[in-house]
């Protein structure tokens, strides 16, 4: 089994069964992503402790790389503190673009690593905003608090 096939393996998984798919009953943050070009529409929870994210959940529907997404992220993220959370968006939206990432540091080369089945959509520029559409989602729910928050990537 090569390397792609592997990766391809990783993305219907967590497209098949996506991990933290679920409403939190009560987050401290809350957003909403669509993607109206293919119908991705995704709502991110987050519970903080402090500046540590304590708990992040998602649900929705879309494609198996906007789920996949979703599901690695949220796997990630959680116990991470915001600085480290902000760090892994820069990195995985430079992998995923086909831009320059920042040097990550060594205590979070694992869980970029794990983002890597999903570089691959660099090739297929509609499909980036499937992959990151859950990633903005998170980053509005910071920035809204429990208000909520909408956002588009078109």
């Amino acid at each position: 089994m090569d390397l792609r096939d592997l990766y391809q393996d990783i993305i219907l998984d967590h497209g098949q069964r996506p991990r933290n798919f679920r409403v939190q009953e009560h987050p401290s943050h809350v957003a909403q992503g669509h993607n109206p070009l293919c119908g991705d529409r995704i709502t991110v929870y987050l519970t903080l402790e402090g500046e540590r994210i304590a708990d992040v959940s998602f649900q929705g529907r879309g494609c198996a790389i906007s789920q996949a997404s979703a599901s690695l992220m949220t796997e990630i993220l959680k116990g991470k503190t915001l600085a480290e959370a902000e760090t892994l968006f820069r990195g995985f939206h430079a992998k995923v673009t086909g831009g320059d990432a920042p040097a990550a540091p060594e205590a979070l080369a694992d869980e970029m690593e794990r983002l890597e089945p999903l570089s691959g959509v660099k090739a297929y520029p509609a499909r980036v905003k499937c992959a990151t559409l859950a990633w903005h989602a998170f980053e509005a729910a910071l920035k809204s608090g429990s208000a909520g928050a909408t956002v588009k990537t078109e």
